[in-house]
């Protein structure tokens, strides 16, 4: 339950990005569902590899790099989906700031949700 919750919730973060900044364009809510669907296959299975291997350039940039890591795996999702556009490198990183932030928000509100004692 938990899991279906937190995937609906981010399929409407990437809505409101998308309404929020017109770089980034899906085409209605089945869109984002498989959106948020493939960046999170991407946030976990090539993210930490990408990390690892760039982690040179991590530590030289203090972290920064890892906002263009972001924006590789949000452009990369874009990529590879019909439904789901994005303009530009720019777009990319600025559209998965955005996203970035709200999927911390969300996750921090489910977590809370579903919190036992």
């Amino acid at each position: 339950m938990k899991l279906l919750l937190r995937w609906l919730l981010l399929a409407a973060a990437l809505l409101f990005v998308a309404y929020v900044y017109d770089g980034v364009t899906l085409n209605g809510y089945q869109a984002a569902l498989i959106a948020a669907f493939v960046i999170g296959l991407l946030n976990t299975f090539v993210k930490p590899l990408l990390v690892i291997l760039t982690l040179p350039v991590t530590v030289i940039t203090v972290g920064l790099f890892l906002f263009v890591i972001n924006a590789l795996m949000f452009w990369g999702a874009a990529s590879l989906l019909d439904g789901f556009n994005v303009t530009g490198f720019k777009a990319a990183l600025i559209g998965s700031v955005l996203y970035s932030i709200l999927s911390y928000l969300i996750n921090t509100a489910v977590d809370s949700l579903f919190y036992k004692k």
